[in-house]
């Protein structure tokens, strides 16, 4: 199993810029990828970016050039660097870590999510 700790959050005016970190403990070898979703108050929950184990990283569209996903300084964390915050960034942003486990002697892919942590954009 893989733990995951969503940190960074916090009340930012627009035009500021957060940074949010996602650590991971437990079986952390078996992490192929860690997202960060978003989901504001009566929204779907969405992917706003996404690294791979191999590094490879993907951004939604609307957030391509403002925002930035990186390993930290520690293998198993992983930042989110968000530049250009507006009032529609607020919202409760989450990690999700994608893992190739064996369970009973078989193959599973396993999602496991943090808590989630509150940001927030002020006009």
């Amino acid at each position: 199993q893989v733990q995951l700790v969503a940190s960074g959050g916090g009340l930012v005016q627009t035009g500021g810029s957060l940074r949010l970190s996602c650590t991971a403990s437990g079986n952390t070898d078996a992490i192929k990828s860690i997202g960060w979703y978003r989901q504001a108050p009566g929204k779907q929950r969405e992917l706003v970016a996404e690294i791979s184990s191999d590094g490879t990283t993907k951004y939604a569209d609307s957030e391509k050039g403002r925002l930035t996903i990186s390993r930290g300084n520690a293998k198993n964390i992983v930042d989110l660097q968000m530049t250009s915050l507006q009032p529609e960034d607020t919202a409760v942003y989450y990690c999700k870590a994608e893992c190739a486990e064996i369970i009973f002697g078989a193959p599973y892919i396993s999602h496991y999510w943090g808590q989630g942590t509150q940001v927030t954009v002020s006009s």
